[in-house]
């Protein structure tokens, strides 16, 4: 494009004037450490905030501004050519040159920035926010050239709310699942069971944990529904939850700087009671995964000897490294809004993932203030204003008393087994295989595992973390507990554990399921085992696999574990001790259990669950040795009791 070079009149001339101004401003250019840059020096608004976080692994966008920059020096070249008298009448720009020659450490400071056009000018952008300039209330290459007022400016621009809010959201991202492939959706004998797969797909497409967990309840009633097509609208209608509550969540960090989360709350069911469910804080949640947790949580309850609906629900608010003021003021916000749906007679909520006894005190504190009552409990309060003595132990527990039901009908009993994962070592001196066992997770179901299997005889070696597992070969005994749940009480790395214990071992970004065993207790999240996980099962030797966590396996590594035998105990079946001591809590008016009178009351509920599951798994005839009979047998009994109550109430 060719400027005219002169005699075009006033609005030529004009034009002209404007161009050469706009490309003197803002010949800024991002470039390589090590080159010249051109720095205009105007006034900014400062930002008195201070803080040391940086954006990094961000690739810059430079190579469009690049060339943008270069046409504007070639237009300003051929204009030039016609009004050298215009531009000796106009005052220039003050500039500085600055060299950035910094150290090596400094080069990923920048990596935030990129360079783009914005209404015909380039301006400096935020590569997370989207934002430029003094929106960032300031220049972020700062009004001075030196490195001590660039990197000043650098570090107050990533400390603006709205830079800090977008980078908190790229950061929440990062966990959460992004799938790249179709969905895996398993088939089906039944086409009658198919269109309801069908159905949920085309209503919640991207809720990808919601239609994995349908899926596996659908598989499990492939032979109620043949024999009952009247049973294709009541769960048409179960899919959908009754009532599903999302809402903000603001609150207040110990700087004085607000920040909003996401609440959550799904009453899936509640044909046979109240609802009862837990309350996840972790940064990936979402609605796809408190509808898939509400919908579990209906089943177990039913499942369970007492009449109740189902409910889930949380945040993506991630209590890890906050202070407790922090997590209180959150917690107390969380609660003004969800007070109004909870109750003894409407819902009350337990402790899951990320929620503990801390939580649970500030939710309960705020409950109490808003409601003007303290009926009902909220499970995970501490024993000495309200609760059973072993309530939070009671989930842990019942699953070493379901796996030893399961053990007791096969003629094998529990002592030498531990964990999640149960590892063989031949000794001569005892001249048989004792039994070492490992446990994936290191929450309060995963060390509650582990301490009752030591009672039992059994010889716990692994438990893991997000970032890898830890074995010891002597196994942990309940010394090495209490030394573990310190560690995590001070939110350290099981690495610290082989600092004390020289036999043990901690294996970085790996799970525990290649360790030879023969019983597994996923306890740690959602699809923690995947396909590989579960060739490594099988070919660890594994042959029972008890459900700590909800859905912990993938499609994929279920179809594995099937075709190779492997039976497993559901956490509707299994994790029903967290409902039984909930309501004991409630039904017994509060009182206070000796640990074997809890354990007695626990041990006969979870014999019950057990029984009936085998028994509905029975009338559809699947035998007792084979893999999906209790998997499809605690469905089919839950299912079916909520169903008829479901046709008994009518179309509400």
């Amino acid at each position: 494009m060719l400027l005219p070079t002169g005699g075009g009149g006033m609005n030529s001339t004009m034009d002209d004037m404007n161009l050469i101004h706009q490309a003197q401003r803002h010949h800024l250019v991002v470039r390589e450490i090590g080159e010249e840059i051109d720095l205009e020096i105007g006034p900014g608004d400062d930002d008195p905030s201070f803080s040391n976080n940086t954006l990094i692994n961000v690739p810059p966008q430079e190579s469009a501004a690049e060339d943008h920059d270069e046409s504007k020096q070639m237009m300003i070249h051929q204009a030039s050519g016609g009004n050298q008298d215009l531009l000796k009448t106009q005052p220039a720009k003050k500039k500085k040159k600055v060299v950035k020659r910094w150290r090596e450490e400094w080069a990923d400071t920048y990596k935030w920035a990129y360079v783009d056009v914005k209404d015909g000018t380039a301006r400096i952008f935020c590569s997370v926010c989207r934002e430029y300039g003094r929106k960032h209330r300031r220049n972020p290459y700062g009004n001075e050239g030196s490195r001590n007022m660039q990197m000043s400016a650098l570090e107050e621009h990533n400390n603006s709310l709205l830079h800090k809010e977008a980078l908190r959201l790229q950061m929440a991202s990062k966990d959460k699942i992004v799938v790249d492939k179709p969905l895996y959706v398993k088939a089906l004998m039944s086409k009658t069971a198919g269109s309801i797969i069908e159905a949920a797909l085309k209503r919640d497409p991207h809720e990808l944990e919601f239609i994995q967990y349908v899926q596996e309840a659908v598989h499990a009633l492939e032979r109620v529904i043949s024999k009952n097509s009247s049973y294709v609208s009541t769960m048409e209608r179960l899919l959908e939850p009754e009532r599903t509550i999302v809402f903000r969540v603001p609150w207040v960090d110990d700087r004085g700087e607000t920040h909003v989360n996401r609440g959550f709350r799904v009453h899936f069911n509640q044909t046979l009671g109240p609802c009862r469910g837990g309350l996840r804080f972790h940064p990936s949640m979402n609605l796809s995964i408190a509808k898939f947790l509400s919908f579990g949580q209906t089943l177990k309850n039913a499942l369970s000897p007492y009449r109740l609906g189902g409910s889930s629900g949380g945040s993506d608010f991630d209590p890890k490294s906050k202070s407790d003021g922090e997590v209180m003021r959150f917690c107390q916000s969380f609660m003004n809004e969800l007070y109004r749906y909870l109750g003894p007679e409407k819902d009350l909520p337990s402790e899951e993932m990320g929620v503990g006894t801390r939580e649970m005190g500030f939710l309960h504190g705020q409950y109490r203030r808003l409601a003007g009552h303290s009926q009902g409990t909220f499970t995970g309060p501490r024993v000495n204003w309200s609760g059973s003595s072993l309530r939070t132990e009671a989930t842990g527990y019942g699953l070493v008393f379901f796996a030893q039901l399961m053990l007791a009908d096969m003629n094998k009993e529990l002592k030498g087994l531990s964990g999640s994962v149960c590892h063989y070592k031949n000794t001569s001196i005892m001249g048989a295989a004792e039994k070492w066992c490992a446990v994936s997770g290191s929450g309060k179901i995963a060390m509650h595992v582990l301490e009752k299997l030591i009672a039992y005889g059994a010889v716990p070696i692994t438990i893991s973390d997000a970032k890898g597992y830890l074995v010891d070969d002597d196994g942990f005994d309940f010394l090495k507990i209490s030394f573990l749940r310190d560690i995590k009480a001070q939110q350290r790395s099981l690495r610290d554990y082989s600092k004390t214990y020289a036999r043990s071992k901690y294996y970085d970004e790996a799970k525990p399921w290649s360790e030879r065993c023969d019983v597994a207790f996923p306890c740690a999240s959602q699809n923690e085992i995947n396909q590989s996980d579960a060739i490594n099962l099988v070919n660890s030797g594994c042959r029972i696999l008890v459900e700590g966590s909800n859905m912990p396996c993938t499609a994929e590594a279920v179809d594995v574990l099937r075709k190779a035998n492997v039976l497993v105990a559901p956490s509707i079946a299994a994790g029903v001790g967290g409902v039984v001591a909930g309501e004991l809590e409630l039904k017994e008016c509060n009182l206070n259990w000796s640990p074997e009178d809890f354990e007695s009351k626990l041990q006969e509920a979870m014999k019950q669950t057990y029984q009936r599951a085998l028994k509905a798994a029975a009338d559809f005839g699947y035998q007792k040795e084979s893999p999906e009979a209790l998997v499809h047998g605690a469905v089919i009994s839950a299912f079916i009791t909520i169903a008829n109550g479901m046709v008994d109430q009518g179309c509400v």
